[in-house]
């Protein structure tokens, strides 16, 4: 981890608060925002694990909290999230430092000239960046391993190392251990709701497009979005429309009963743990309960996504080939990740006629299943597993790359239906290990998700406390 300074430990009482609940503290003057900045970097360098950050932006931090502090102190709060501390995944442009994106061959690249437009935003909404987290090389696996920085160790695997999800994985091993209340990730194919999913926290996925993507490294430019890994639904919504560069947020709370919910009954449950079902199913039982109104049946789209891709190719290989041919091609593969090394290079197998034809597919099935699902809300598991453990995937080949299919399987059919997301903490599976319940919406309808998400939370999370 990069540090550029940190100053001596504060002990005030962050760790582990929501953004809203350090939100309302500051607003209140019970927290002064430089107490809050200096607690959080403190935590961060004593956390033991090295591999979460990649960069902490000691300086940037304190002088930002403190622009906080005085408009605090003057009652003149630029919003709701002034002097709430923030971390990015390291794929988000920050001045004065090159976007390494995971990668340890992007290192020497020239300092970013200014911030990515969606950093200015949090930025211009008082938030205080404390660095920036670890994830997968280029974007590129769901399982979160990185081998120049190190693996972020998933915070509920106690003494046995598990994956922390990718490839926000620092993101989410960052909320998870209460380091930081958000942390904005992407998602090409899960890379948001995964890691929130095994590491028992809220990932939101926007539509993509809702939020601008200059400043941010990219990995498919037909399957990225944006999206924010944070502690409660409520949170998601307050920085939700700073990323909107919304004034306050639009969304209020909406009822659960009379929901819609589409539960598919095909692919998104196959090869299932059968606590991950029952814990998914439970969930959505209390839906039920609610007043929600549950539809189960097949939804022959979705085998339909993964049957189009694995005929003609998958659009991000085709794409990540494309971004990275120069290094895929060049020296600079001996310095990569070797297993994002042999991924992107199936995208030189990928014909222009196939990715015409995948985009054509595409196009048509998005209208398709939005015409299908129309008002309702679809539900199924996150993950069709729990977090599993991380030696025997650095050790094997055949079992990572399978682990990461079965990781991004129901995700990543969000991302090329261009769904919105929510991925909710819905109890334990196995071993005690966080299980997420997934809440999808065709594109554009993201207030209508976060509003309906707002109520279900608390009924999503019932089950032991989750």
């Amino acid at each position: 981890m990069s540090v550029d300074r940190v100053p001596s430990a504060s002990r005030a009482d962050v760790t582990g608060k929501s953004a809203l609940q350090l939100a309302g503290a500051l607003q209140a003057g019970v927290l002064d925002a430089t107490a809050v900045a200096a607690a959080t970097l403190a935590a961060i360098a004593d956390c033991g694990d090295p591999a979460i950050f990649t960069l902490l932006t000691a300086q940037r931090a304190r002088t930002e909290a403190a622009a906080a502090a005085a408009r605090l102190a003057a009652g003149r709060p630029a919003s709701l999230l002034d002097g709430v501390p923030v971390a990015w995944k390291d794929l988000f442009a920050l001045e004065g430092h090159a976007t390494t994106a995971g990668a340890k061959v992007t290192a020497g690249d020239p300092p970013a000239p200014e911030d990515a437009a969606v950093v200015r935003r949090l930025k211009a909404a008082g938030m205080v960046t404390a660095g920036r987290v670890n994830m997968t090389e280029f974007a590129f696996s769901g399982v979160g391993i990185n081998p120049h920085y190190g693996t972020p160790r998933n915070p509920w695997g106690g003494a046995v190392a598990r994956i922390p999800g990718g490839s926000s994985s620092g993101s989410g091993v960052a909320v998870a251990r209460g380091l930081v209340p958000v942390s904005i990730g992407t998602d090409t194919g899960g890379s948001v709701r995964i890691p929130a999913a095994l590491n028992g926290v809220v990932g939101y996925k926007a539509t993509r497009g809702r939020y601008p993507m200059d400043g941010v490294f990219p990995l498919s430019r037909q399957l990225d979005s944006l999206g924010v890994l944070c502690r409660t639904v409520a949170d998601a919504v307050v920085v939700d429309a700073a990323l909107c560069a919304r004034p306050v947020p639009a969304v209020q709370a909406a009822p659960v009963a009379g929901r819609r919910i589409v539960v598919p009954e095909t692919v998104v449950f196959d090869d299932s743990e059968p606590e991950v079902v029952a814990a998914a199913e439970a969930a959505i039982a209390r839906l039920s309960a609610a007043g929600a109104r549950v539809e189960r049946r097949p939804m022959p789209a979705l085998a339909r996504v993964l049957g189009a891709q694995a005929e003609h190719g998958a659009l991000v290989t085709a794409e990540a080939y494309v971004q990275h041919r120069h290094r895929l091609e060049g020296p600079q593969a001996a310095g990569m990740d070797p297993r994002v090394v042999q991924r992107a290079r199936h995208g030189a197998d990928i014909a222009l006629a196939d990715y015409i034809t995948l985009t054509d597919i595409r196009t048509r099935m998005i209208a398709e299943t939005e015409a299908d699902i129309g008002d309702a809300l679809l539900a199924f598991p996150t993950v069709a597993r729990v977090a599993p453990r991380l030696d025997p995937l650095l050790a094997d080949d055949v079992a990572f790359f399978s682990t990461n299919a079965l990781m991004l399987r129901n995700t990543l059919i969000g991302n090329f239906l261009d769904w919105c997301g929510l991925s909710l903490p819905c109890g334990f599976g196995a071993g005690g290990l966080p299980v997420g319940l997934l809440l999808s919406a065709p594109a554009g309808r993201d207030d209508d998700l976060l509003a309906f998400g707002l109520t279900a939370e608390a009924l999503v999370r019932e089950a032991a406390g989750a």
